[in-house]
Protein backbone atom coordinates (compact mmCIF):
# COMPACT_ATOMS: atom_id res chain seq x y z
CA UNK A 1 0.00 0.00 0.00
CA UNK A 2 1.07 3.56 -0.88
CA UNK A 3 0.34 6.40 1.35
CA UNK A 4 1.35 10.16 0.26
CA UNK A 5 1.71 12.39 3.19
CA UNK A 6 0.97 16.15 2.01
CA UNK A 7 1.12 19.64 3.54
CA UNK A 8 2.51 22.89 1.80
CA UNK A 9 6.70 23.11 1.84
CA UNK A 10 7.19 19.51 3.11
CA UNK A 11 9.11 20.66 5.57
CA UNK A 12 7.16 20.04 9.02
CA UNK A 13 3.29 18.42 8.78
CA UNK A 14 3.55 16.03 5.71
CA UNK A 15 7.37 15.16 7.29
CA UNK A 16 5.71 14.17 10.60
CA UNK A 17 2.91 12.22 9.10
CA UNK A 18 5.26 10.25 7.08
CA UNK A 19 7.79 10.08 9.90
CA UNK A 20 5.54 8.25 12.64
CA UNK A 21 3.86 5.84 10.13
CA UNK A 22 7.18 4.76 8.98
CA UNK A 23 8.21 4.28 12.11
CA UNK A 24 4.71 2.40 13.22
CA UNK A 25 4.21 0.58 9.67
CA UNK A 26 7.23 -0.86 7.99
CA UNK A 27 4.58 -2.46 5.54
CA UNK A 28 3.28 0.17 3.81
CA UNK A 29 5.26 2.56 1.26
CA UNK A 30 4.81 6.46 2.44
CA UNK A 31 5.73 9.42 0.37
CA UNK A 32 5.61 13.02 1.91
CA UNK A 33 5.58 15.89 -0.28
CA UNK A 34 4.02 19.51 -0.78
CA UNK A 35 2.41 21.67 -2.74
CA UNK A 36 4.98 25.05 -2.69
CA UNK A 37 8.35 22.96 -2.07
CA UNK A 38 11.63 24.59 -2.39
CA UNK A 39 13.02 21.06 -3.59
CA UNK A 40 15.64 19.55 -1.38
CA UNK A 41 15.51 21.85 1.29
CA UNK A 42 15.60 19.78 4.92
CA UNK A 43 13.38 19.81 7.40
CA UNK A 44 13.47 22.44 9.86
CA UNK A 45 15.30 21.84 13.27
CA UNK A 46 11.85 22.80 15.01
CA UNK A 47 10.52 19.54 13.27
CA UNK A 48 13.23 17.31 14.02
CA UNK A 49 13.41 17.86 17.59
CA UNK A 50 9.34 17.62 18.43
CA UNK A 51 9.95 14.31 16.29
CA UNK A 52 12.99 13.04 18.22
CA UNK A 53 10.50 14.40 21.32
CA UNK A 54 8.39 11.45 20.91
CA UNK A 55 10.81 8.76 19.66
CA UNK A 56 10.90 9.11 15.39
CA UNK A 57 13.16 10.24 13.06
CA UNK A 58 13.35 11.66 9.54
CA UNK A 59 16.99 11.39 8.97
CA UNK A 60 17.95 12.46 5.15
CA UNK A 61 14.76 14.22 4.71
CA UNK A 62 14.52 16.57 1.54
CA UNK A 63 11.64 18.51 0.78
CA UNK A 64 9.50 17.29 -2.44
CA UNK A 65 7.26 18.62 -4.55
CA UNK A 66 4.30 16.50 -5.51
CA UNK A 67 4.37 15.24 -8.70
CA UNK A 68 2.33 13.12 -10.81
CA UNK A 69 4.28 9.87 -9.95
CA UNK A 70 3.47 10.51 -6.49
CA UNK A 71 -0.34 10.03 -6.89
CA UNK A 72 -0.19 7.66 -10.01
CA UNK A 73 0.82 5.25 -6.88
CA UNK A 74 -1.09 6.24 -4.23
CA UNK A 75 -3.78 4.45 -2.61
CA UNK A 76 -4.11 7.43 -0.38
CA UNK A 77 -3.09 10.92 -0.28
CA UNK A 78 -3.49 12.43 3.18
CA UNK A 79 -3.52 16.09 3.37
CA UNK A 80 -2.80 18.13 6.40
CA UNK A 81 -5.39 20.77 5.45
CA UNK A 82 -8.12 21.60 3.50
CA UNK A 83 -5.66 23.80 0.91
CA UNK A 84 -4.45 20.38 0.28
CA UNK A 85 -7.11 18.55 -0.95
CA UNK A 86 -7.90 21.50 -3.14
CA UNK A 87 -4.39 21.52 -4.89
CA UNK A 88 -4.69 18.13 -5.38
CA UNK A 89 -8.28 18.70 -7.15
CA UNK A 90 -6.54 21.11 -9.05
CA UNK A 91 -3.51 19.98 -10.07
CA UNK A 92 -3.59 16.24 -9.82
CA UNK A 93 -7.39 15.61 -10.00
CA UNK A 94 -6.91 11.97 -10.94
CA UNK A 95 -6.00 11.52 -7.22
CA UNK A 96 -9.02 13.79 -6.17
CA UNK A 97 -10.97 10.31 -4.93
CA UNK A 98 -7.98 9.13 -3.16
CA UNK A 99 -7.31 12.47 -1.05
CA UNK A 100 -8.44 13.57 2.33
CA UNK A 101 -7.44 15.29 5.05
CA UNK A 102 -6.10 13.30 7.88
CA UNK A 103 -8.84 14.24 10.04
CA UNK A 104 -11.81 13.51 7.63
CA UNK A 105 -9.85 10.49 7.06
CA UNK A 106 -9.99 9.74 10.73
CA UNK A 107 -13.59 10.66 10.84
CA UNK A 108 -15.57 9.27 8.46
CA UNK A 109 -13.08 6.11 6.99
CA UNK A 110 -14.59 3.03 9.10
CA UNK A 111 -12.76 0.11 10.47
CA UNK A 112 -10.83 -2.49 8.14
CA UNK A 113 -13.70 -4.48 7.47
CA UNK A 114 -14.04 -3.76 3.46
CA UNK A 115 -10.91 -2.87 1.23
CA UNK A 116 -9.63 0.31 1.32
CA UNK A 117 -10.46 1.80 -1.80
CA UNK A 118 -14.12 0.37 -1.24
CA UNK A 119 -13.80 2.33 2.19
CA UNK A 120 -12.25 5.24 0.64
CA UNK A 121 -14.80 5.51 -2.78
CA UNK A 122 -17.41 5.68 -0.47
CA UNK A 123 -16.59 8.62 1.02
CA UNK A 124 -16.83 10.59 -2.31
CA UNK A 125 -13.59 12.24 -1.43
CA UNK A 126 -13.31 14.15 -4.80
CA UNK A 127 -16.69 16.12 -4.09
CA UNK A 128 -16.89 16.46 -0.54
CA UNK A 129 -17.37 20.12 0.64
CA UNK A 130 -14.05 20.80 2.94
CA UNK A 131 -14.73 22.59 6.29
CA UNK A 132 -12.39 24.47 8.49
CA UNK A 133 -12.33 21.77 11.25
CA UNK A 134 -10.33 19.11 9.11
CA UNK A 135 -7.07 20.95 8.89
CA UNK A 136 -3.92 20.61 11.03
CA UNK A 137 -2.75 23.64 11.84
CA UNK A 138 0.46 24.67 10.45
CA UNK A 139 3.49 25.13 13.17
CA UNK A 140 5.44 27.28 10.52
CA UNK A 141 6.60 30.36 12.45
CA UNK A 142 6.08 28.96 15.65
CA UNK A 143 8.62 27.92 18.91
CA UNK A 144 9.45 24.01 19.46
CA UNK A 145 6.31 23.89 21.51
CA UNK A 146 3.77 24.62 18.47
CA UNK A 147 6.01 21.71 16.78
CA UNK A 148 5.78 19.63 19.52
CA UNK A 149 1.91 20.07 19.76
CA UNK A 150 1.67 19.70 15.98
CA UNK A 151 3.57 16.29 16.24
CA UNK A 152 1.46 15.45 19.38
CA UNK A 153 -1.69 16.13 17.18
CA UNK A 154 -0.71 14.15 13.79
CA UNK A 155 1.09 11.16 16.06
CA UNK A 156 -2.43 10.99 18.16
CA UNK A 157 -4.60 10.85 14.77
CA UNK A 158 -2.38 8.19 13.30
CA UNK A 159 -2.90 6.07 16.19
CA UNK A 160 -6.32 5.85 14.86
CA UNK A 161 -6.02 5.97 11.67
CA UNK A 162 -3.11 3.58 10.98
CA UNK A 163 -4.58 0.64 12.60
CA UNK A 164 -7.44 1.27 10.07
CA UNK A 165 -5.15 0.81 6.79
Amino acid sequence: MHIVFLCTGNAARSVMGGAITRHRRDDLQVITAGTHVVEGMPMSWRTRDALAGIGVRADGHRSHQLRDGDVAVADLVIAMAGEHVTYVRRQHSDAAARTGTLKRLVRDLGDGKDALAHRVAGLELASLELEPWEDVADPAGGDLPEFEECVAEIDGLLSDLLSRL
